[in-house]
């Protein structure tokens, strides 16, 4: 079984986030560029779990700028976070980062 979570921010960009991150967690971020989400910046920690940092505004079909989280317009980036039910140790790392909020849990 698998647990995501998302966090959001307006107070760093996705690669500021991914370095904060970078400096607090054993993990190297890849920037990464795609038609759906843009660039964002994906790490894999040795227990499987994947940590992806995103802007919420991703490219739409018509030109505009789409929210993935319309729920958080004032949100500008994701933090996505999908790791094995067991691996829940990061919680306490994230709440640390200040400007950083918890929006859901799939638990």
């Amino acid at each position: 079984m698998t647990v995501t979570d998302t966090y959001g921010t307006s107070t760093y960009t996705a690669q500021q986030l991914a370095d904060v991150l970078a400096t607090r967690l054993p993990a190297t971020f890849a920037e990464r560029e795609s038609d759906y989400f843009g660039v964002y910046f994906l790490a894999t920690l040795p227990d499987t779990t994947r940590i992806k940092v995103q802007p919420n505004a991703v490219p739409g079909d018509d030109g505009e700028d789409d929210l993935l989280e319309d729920d958080y317009p004032d949100v500008s980036v994701l933090l996505i976070v999908t790791a094995p039910a067991q691996a829940q140790l990061l919680k306490t790392d994230l709440a640390a980062i200040d400007g950083l909020n918890q929006l859901r849990s799939s638990t």
